[in-house]
């Protein structure tokens, strides 16, 4: 992984602000759950497993589009609504 060169700085309760940024290349919003995890010497932060854009729910039949997950049955809400 390439180092951008942003640095921040833990706070006294552990936590980091990650740059809008990157929170925007990714697709990240506020309250969307990560992964965290420790890989050798780094700490890796992960988008969660996907969630519907629309719904949130967590299921199998997810469709990327544009860099978001829609459920089946939000795509086909999405199709009906054609006007």
């Amino acid at each position: 992984m390439k180092s951008i060169g942003i640095i921040r700085r833990i706070d006294a309760l552990g936590r980091i602000v990650i740059p809008k940024e990157m929170r925007k290349a990714l697709y990240l919003a506020e309250g969307d759950p990560v992964d965290i995890s420790a890989e050798n010497d780094a700490i890796v932060i992960r988008k969660s497993g996907a969630v519907c854009v629309f719904c949130g729910k967590n299921t199998s039949d997810l469709t990327v589009f544009r860099g978001r997950s829609v459920c089946a049955s939000c795509l086909a809400e999405l199709g009906e609504k054609k006007d």
